[in-house]
């Protein structure tokens, strides 16, 4: 907080001190003694009042409205009174138009205030907490505004605060404010006209006009349900809705996000039609983290027989043919198919259907048979693709990605990897210590670019002492092939330069799978992806889209975090619907050590704006990591400044994919260190290295003047 900001919050609280220290009614004497905004103080006063008003009409009601103005721009109470007082003094059409000018212009002075001293603070502090109400603020917070405004029953100051502290603009909260108090205000200032049958301020609102006033506070969220309507009849016009569908639902694509949709459909009793064109499994099971982790497992059997003196055994050798490894993955893809197969999903009640399929409008989905589908909603779950970037050439020289790199049946001698994100890192260590002469090359400054810069180096080094050229800052520009080898062009900054291998594998990210279904024609693709909103809707009300399609997080536990909110809000969304929520989805990068995360980093927690304070745990002093040769490694946790709460956590190590999930669930539950440190962890695990990230938290924070006390008490009981 700057020091005007600080100034600003003194000055305004030294007014409020000041006021109540001051007690200006002690001057008038009387009923004014212990309070001045009071119906008995004004009673005491009307007539002397009244006269004024009658002698300096227009400067006693410019005088009127400045009082009027400052009071609520900070926050004395007194508005209520002061709304009595202008209808007794002014009478109902001037008192009114007085008090509503005044009272949204000081309830706008009261809202920058708080937004200039608070508002940075706390969007630093709590960030990550209010993504949420952020977002929802900014796309309804006038209409919650006019709903809280409606109903008096809510104290005008608070709101006044609180909005303060949200993205809502001034000129927003201005209008809304003028226009949603001014039911209240010619309540209280007609009340204020027939002051003398009003004893209290409680005598103003009836519970018959208290409970008019809450139902009238609905009215906002009545126009929001009715402006969804109609919103929603507008992006339908055009298409002719059938009057009654042959199911509920239509999921298309068989991948993680779609399995995941049909089998909660399935499990509600909807009648549900899976469509898949390709493997059930999709990209996960076939292509992506089954493989990929089955060859990083025979990969890490070859790098522990290499240094078996590690473990204690002076020599160990083995022989293998690469063709046996691309088989023992196959072997494993083939034994948990049939956990992703049509015949377990038909017996779970989804009918299957394995052809291709394209939209025909909103409701209706036609195969490649021609036979014509209709349902209420629709869920697309139509996957992603390799992206492979327009590089001069490269398209000429039989290149690798991962949906054709497990047809390989030769290991190559010299590998390029082109891109060091989760996939690149992950293969670049796996072929390497299978025996390829691996050469990564990355475009940006580091590798895993989406860790912290000490995270990204300490990989970084494990590559570098396994046998892998981490080439970092190089742009590949052109490829080619002779009869002997592969050319890759790279350019340095202003150098070029070449590269040399025998197949390249390029890793440099995904890109949706959109073409060919009808997406674009109904103009739900936008930059290249399924575009939606926070609940996983598309600009077509009755079609939902979840997973690698979607772009974003492109994980296979996020698209089944996706597909049960777009399915359930697909089912179930006339009655309540789920916002996606991301702030605790773990992602894990499956190099050795491993490279687990959850929430903030340094890196992300910085571009919010978000204060944090770093408690980090090495491996290398924890028991079960020695006794299994695996010191590398580190727990690092940002928490709140001064507090325990858990803001995000990075684990490198072994198993830091199993060791995160304490993380993801402390943070899911609101459990701080404190109670991290409070429970018991068996010992001798790499669990443990938790606890101790908490351990050092704990010391870091330990009050320092307790301890000479504690020292003098037990010298005592000595």
């Amino acid at each position: 907080m700057t020091i005007t900001r600080i100034g600003l919050a003194v000055f305004v609280v030294a007014l409020i001190v000041a006021w109540f220290v001051a007690n200006p009614g002690q001057y008038l004497g009387g009923a004014c003694s212990d309070q001045v905004f009071s119906l008995a103080c004004f009673e005491s006063q009307r007539a002397a009042l009244g006269e004024l008003a009658a002698a300096h009409g227009l400067l006693f009601a410019v005088g009127f409205f400045a009082i009027y103005v400052a009071v609520t721009a900070i926050s004395l109470p007194g508005a209520a009174v002061m709304t009595l007082i202008g209808g007794a003094l002014f009478g109902l059409v001037e008192g009114t138009l007085l008090v509503s000018f005044a009272s949204a212009i000081g309830a706008t002075l009261a809202f920058l205030i708080a937004r200039f001293v608070l508002r940075e603070s706390v969007q630093k502090r709590f960030g990550s907490r209010l993504k949420a109400l952020n977002r929802g603020v900014e796309r309804d917070g006038a209409f919650y505004l006019f709903a809280l405004r409606l109903v008096p029953v809510f104290p005008f100051f608070v709101i006044n605060l609180a909005m303060g502290l949200t993205p809502i603009r001034t000129r927003t909260f201005y209008w809304v404010s003028q226009l949603g108090m001014l039911p209240g205000t010619l309540v209280y200032v007609n009340a204020g006209t027939q002051l003398g049958q009003v004893q209290s301020l409680s005598g103003v609102l009836s519970p018959g006009l208290i409970g008019s006033f809450v139902l009238l506070g609905l009215f906002p969220l009545i126009a929001r349900k009715t402006l969804d309507f109609v919103a929603s009849r507008k992006a339908l016009s055009g298409y002719d809705k059938p009057k009654e569908f042959d199911r509920n639902l239509i999921v298309i694509g068989a991948g993680s996000a779609g399995l995941v949709a049909s089998l909660i459909a399935a499990t509600v009793k909807a009648k549900v039609t899976l469509i898949e064109k390709n493997e059930m499994g999709g990209d996960c099971l076939n292509t992506g983290c089954v493989p990929s982790k089955a060859l990083i497992r025979s990969a890490k059997l070859m790098h522990e027989i290499r240094h078996s003196r590690e473990y204690g055994i002076r020599s160990a050798s083995a022989n293998f043919h690469f063709q046996d490894v691309m088989d023992r993955v196959r072997s494993v893809i083939a034994t948990i198919a049939p956990h992703d197969s049509v015949e377990r999903y038909e017996s779970l009640g989804v009918d299957c259907i394995q052809a291709g399929a394209r939209l025909v409008d909103p409701w209706t989905v036609e195969t490649d048979d021609g036979q014509r589908l209709t349902a209420r909603h629709i869920v697309l779950a139509t996957g992603a693709v390799p992206f492979v970037p327009a590089i001069d050439g490269l398209a000429d020289i039989d290149y690798l990605t991962s949906d054709n790199l497990w047809d390989l049946t030769e290991l190559p001698e010299r590998l390029a990897v082109m891109g060091a994100g989760s996939i690149g890192c992950e293969m670049a260590q796996a072929f390497a210590r299978l025996g390829s002469q691996v050469t990564l090359i990355e475009q940006g400054e580091r590798i895993l670019s989406v860790e912290d810069d000490d995270i990204s180096a300490q990989m970084r080094d494990r590559l570098v002492a396994e046998g892998v050229s981490v080439r970092t800052g190089l742009k590949v520009t052109a490829a080619s092939r002779n009869s002997r080898e592969t050319v890759l062009t790279c350019k340095l900054g202003e150098r070029e330069t070449e590269i040399r291998c025998d197949r390249v594998l390029v890793a440099v990210g995904r890109k949706a799978r959109t073409q060919g279904m009808g997406l674009e024609e109904l103009g739900l693709v936008k930059d290249g992806r399924i575009a939606v909103d926070e609940y996983l809707q598309t600009a077509l009300p009755s079609i939902y889209a979840c997973g690698d399609a979607i772009g974003g997080y492109q994980l296979t536990h996020a698209a089944s975090h996706e597909a049960w909110h777009a399915t359930v809000n697909a089912l179930f969304g006339a009655f309540k619907r789920f916002a996606v929520d991301y702030s605790r989805l773990p992602w894990c990068t499956f190099t050795d050590p491993q490279v687990a995360h959850v929430g903030h980093n340094e890196n992300s927690a910085r571009a919010a704006s978000i204060e944090y304070e770093v408690t980090r745990y090495d491996l290398a002093g924890l028991d079960r990591a020695i006794a299994e040769s695996a010191r590398e490694g580190v727990v690092k946790v940002l928490t709140v400044p001064g507090k325990d709460t858990i803001l995000g956590a990075t684990i490198v190590g072994e198993a830091a994919g199993e060791l995160i999930i304490e993380f993801v669930s402390a943070m899911k539950h609101g459990i701080g260190l404190n109670k991290m440190l409070a429970t018991i962890h068996p010992y001798p695990t790499l669990a443990e290295a938790n606890r101790f990230a908490a351990s050092e938290w704990k010391k870091a924070h330990a009050p320092e003047w307790v301890f000479p006390w504690l020292a003098r008490f037990h010298a005592w009981r000595r």
